[in-house]
């Protein structure tokens, strides 16, 4: 099934004319949850790569040449069969089974505005699924899909927020939606009764602690999530490690410095999980 009428749509630019674009044949659509992700089912990744290219991504150095590594943030390959293998699944469906949407990309991220390509494949889980689903992104598009959220009987969207700093989003990750319209946009999803967790994954620095607390309880989320992340261990894209440490030396960012701030979380927001538990299906 060709979702997207290109005749000539191998390669060609997104919206913003940065990414290079691809469309490709995927050999399977569902991977077995391993690892990080062992306790669903499956991870469902509509896309590889992801445009909003987070220079502390994980998911950058599983790309498959050094080259795409180096400029993770600025291709992207679309998997246009996407649709067709999960309909292949119709035959044994689906039936209270995890699933983790997504594990190395974001499900809606710019492209996914025009193709739509995640609202398709979450319309087949309703139509002829019954599956217990995660969400996982950062981009405020989401809000798109409440009305199919809505119709899912167990459906939890997860924001990640990683700091409260515009300085410290912009160095990390560039090309991401401000934290702002994040917040805004997980408030409407948890407004509208979807279930919904926020996601400081990994905990970037953080400028003022009570501030951004009050920011946090303002959406309503009731579960947040945390990891440490560790400037001295952590892979960096291409060059940006040396950003990425000036500024977490500003903040005095350090390990003692994160226990602290967890511990506010801890003492201030509703439920905080910590590192892989956090991540557990709902």
């Amino acid at each position: 099934m060709d979702l997207f009428e290109n005749p000539d749509k191998s390669i060609k630019k997104n919206a913003l004319g940065k990414s290079k674009i691809e469309y490709i044949q995927s050999a399977s659509i569902l991977t077995e949850g391993k690892g990080f992700m062992d306790a669903y089912d499956f991870t469902l990744n509509p896309y590889t790569g992801c445009t909003f290219g987070c220079n502390y991504c994980y998911a950058a150095f599983f790309s498959r040449s050094e080259e795409e590594k180096n400029t993770w943030g600025y291709w992207l390959k679309v998997k246009e069969n996407a649709l067709a293998l999960l309909i292949k699944k119709r035959r044994k469906p689906l039936i209270d089974k995890t699933i983790y949407l997504s594990s190395v990309t974001d499900p809606y991220q710019p492209i996914e505005k025009e193709l739509e390509l995640t609202r398709k494949l979450l319309k087949e889980l309703i139509d002829y699924h019954r599956v217990r689903l995660v969400i996982q992104t950062r981009s405020p598009l989401v809000t798109r899909d409440i009305d199919l959220f809505l119709q899912f009987d167990t459906v939890q969207v997860n924001m990640t927020i990683t700091t409260d700093s515009e300085e410290v989003r912009k160095a990390f990750e560039p090309l991401c939606p401000s934290n702002k319209t994040r917040l805004k946009a997980i408030k409407e999803v948890n407004d509208s009764g979807v279930n919904s967790c926020i996601t400081m994954t990994p905990l970037l620095p953080i400028q003022d602690a009570n501030s951004f607390i009050e920011s946090l309880l303002e959406t309503g989320v009731k579960k947040f999530v945390v990891q440490p992340f560790h400037p001295d261990k952590g892979k960096f894209v291409a060059s940006t490690r040396e950003e990425a440490v000036k500024l977490t030396n500003k903040f005095n960012w350090d390990e003692k410095k994160y226990k602290e701030i967890v511990g506010l979380f801890k003492n201030k927001l509703p439920f905080i999980g910590e590192g892989k538990s956090g991540f557990a299906p709902i």
